[in-house]
């Protein structure tokens, strides 16, 4: 029997890596650890000091520049575990002091919604600047 893999990565593809970078960076904490050059274009690779975070950036030649919709096929959004409500209004907190505007709903590039409370956790949504939906989740106390 094989085991349920665990995410090694998340990979995206953003309109200007170099402002992406810089906001991965500054919002996760996050450093530069690696440059790939590929056919097309290139991917910059951040990670923590553990690698337990790792996220990669792409930059393809042939990038319209069009944003992000979840509404297309591919990607609807990416969701990180924190260990509670509590941190949900921290990484809020953080998101503001980035220049992530508090909104009704989070529809826009750097905009965050409010922490919405469900039946299967506290979450906080919010965008970056290609209008990427990310996601912080709380899970509800056992």
């Amino acid at each position: 029997m094989v085991q349920i893999p665990v995410v090694h990565h998340v990979a995206l593809t953003v309109g200007d890596l170099d402002a992406s970078v810089e906001w991965y960076e500054q919002v996760f904490g996050i450093q530069q650890v690696l440059d790939v050059p590929h056919d097309g274009g290139t991917a910059t690779v951040l990670a923590d000091r553990d690698f337990r975070l790792v996220i990669g950036l792409h930059r393809h030649d042939h990038n319209p520049g069009a944003q992000f919709a979840e509404t297309r096929s591919g990607l609807d959004h990416v969701s990180f575990r924190v260990d509670g409500r509590e941190e949900l209004t921290a990484w809020g907190d953080r998101l503001t002091e980035l220049g992530v505007r508090q909104t009704d709903a989070a529809d826009q590039p750097l905009t965050q919604a409010p922490i919405a409370d469900t039946a299967y956790g506290s979450v906080l949504v919010f965008r970056d600047p290609d209008n990427i939906q990310l996601e912080l989740i709380a899970l509800p106390a056992a």
